[in-house]
């Protein structure tokens, strides 16, 4: 794998973490108390430093080949589930996910919780909503960058592109504070829900012992071919769905292409 695609990969992962954690963020500072949430946010980031510090060096001490046996069949699990999201909504079986929603749903549950602070914190619910928001999320996006960049043998560059993806979520949040509904949040799953699950092949056949055609240039033709079999299905989907007179989204009908991506 080239260090651009490792960038990529881990920049669009990424990035779909960073928009569910800014969300959430958002969220609670808008309806609850700014001030309370930045701290719930730092608090999550240094817990997470030392959770990632603590633990991401042990995964380097395992043999390689039982790392990428149990590495692939993870990324199988996680992307075969984000491919099934997208493929789902792309045909109109399953509603697209609406980031204004989600924003307007924990906006609302935000403003139902009681009030009262504990300590230094003047709300203690947007300080708690914010670090469990960015503590999970944030876990997500340090086992994509170290499992990526340890297989790879290439840590800095998957850093980069995580922190990237970060960087650039984060300031588009802070510059509308509003949800980030124009991210096109299925778009960046269908990729990325295929770039995993071709990892999730290529890594673990590796640790099974197959030795792929072309080493990594296998990757070349599993990443396109789990696409296109996607791509299939959602196709496949649609039609079934229109013929059983399953509502499909206009957006899906009209562009057949851009509806199974987004």
């Amino acid at each position: 794998m080239t260090s651009y695609v490792l960038f990529l990969t881990v920049f669009l992962a990424c990035a779909v973490e960073a928009v569910e954690a800014v969300t959430i963020v958002l969220a609670a500072g808008t309806s609850r108390h700014w001030g309370s949430a930045v701290q719930g946010t730092v608090s999550a980031l240094l817990v997470l430093a030392v959770t990632v510090s603590a633990l991401g060096p042990a995964i380097g001490l395992l043999p390689l080949g039982a790392l990428r046996l149990v590495v692939g069949a993870l990324l199988l699990v996680f992307g075969l589930q984000w491919l099934r999201k997208a493929v789902l909504r792309g045909s109109g079986f399953k509603a697209l996910h609406d980031e204004t929603e989600a924003y307007a749903k924990e906006v609302a549950a935000a403003q139902a919780a009681g009030a009262g602070g504990r300590g230094i914190v003047r709300d203690w619910y947007a300080f708690t909503l914010s670090f469990k928001g960015v503590f999970l999320e944030g876990l997500e996006v340090a086992f994509i960058v170290v499992t990526f960049g340890n297989n790879q043998h290439d840590i800095p560059t998957a850093v980069l592109g995580a922190a990237a993806a970060v960087v650039l979520v984060t300031a588009a949040g802070i510059a509308v504070r509003a949800p980030l509904a124009r991210v096109p949040e299925n778009t960046m799953k269908f990729a990325v829900g295929t770039m995993l699950t071709a990892f999730g092949i290529f890594w673990s056949a590796e640790g099974a012992g197959v030795t792929w055609p072309g080493t990594d240039a296998a990757l070349l033709v599993l990443i396109p071919s789990v696409a296109l079999l996607a791509i299939g299905y959602t196709a496949l989907l649609r039609r079934t769905g229109a013929a059983a007179g399953t509502a499909v989204p206009t957006a899906a009908v009209s562009a057949p292409v851009e509806g199974t991506l987004r």
